[in-house]
């Protein structure tokens, strides 16, 4: 069984924390997973993430850094998504295409369109069979933020509110231009909650596909 799976969210979502718990009980269950993110997830993808993420590269250009996340994207695809996936495997992804289109896509204001056709270029067309949108007040996500010490801060936490606040605006427009591919979950729910619900509509895909 393969399945393609992201989860989607602004930043102190939650997402991360959520996708452990389902994981580790996913594995107990005997399900072959490979767990991994973006930008990043191969050392190629991950230089490239050192260098979209760098506090210090403030003087970015909006295409660039669009560029540079679908160049990470595909080289994580090449090397890890796709032969995972030829392996039967199921894989979760924290974060893929329409980060880059609710981040600079919308929230840069270079447009959906436009930065969906770099993507499908680089990805060649390769959409995920399920996306998870944890759903968070961006106020209250950074509130989460400045209160982990142990979480990397990196380029785009140090944005505005406004810029966060746009993000999540487009994530709900995207949300409701493919309804059948993005659940919503409500993650201002505890996280115990929140990993239940992930969980359950998991495994809702997965005897969808057929398999239990």
């Amino acid at each position: 069984m393969s399945l393609f799976i992201t989860l989607e969210g602004t930043e102190g979502s939650g997402k991360s924390s959520a996708m452990e718990i389902v994981y580790k009980r996913l594995i107990d269950e005997g399900y072959s997973l490979v767990k991994t993110r973006e930008p990043g997830g191969t050392p190629i993808s991950e230089q490239i993430r050192n260098v979209i993420l760098d506090k210090g590269n403030t003087a970015m250009d909006g295409r660039t850094e669009a560029l540079l996340y679908a160049a990470s994207r595909r080289q994580h695809l090449v090397e890890k998504i796709w032969p995972s996936l030829k392996e039967g495997k199921l894989v979760f992804c924290d974060r893929y295409l329409d980060s880059s289109l609710a981040y600079q896509g919308f929230a840069r204001g270079l447009g959906i369109e436009e930065v969906l056709n770099i993507n499908l270029f680089a990805t060649e067309n390769t959409f995920p069979d399920l996306t998870l949108l944890f759903n968070l007040d961006p106020k209250i996500g950074l509130e989460r933020i400045s209160k982990d010490n142990g979480r990397e801060v990196n380029r785009l936490d140090l944005e505005k509110l406004s810029f966060h606040q746009k993000v999540h605006q487009g994530y709900l427009l995207l949300a409701k231009r493919y309804p059948e591919r993005i659940k919503v979950i409500d993650a201002s729910l505890p996280l115990e909650q929140v990993a239940e619900i992930t969980y359950q509509i998991i495994k809702e895909k997965i005897k969808q596909n057929g398999h239990e």
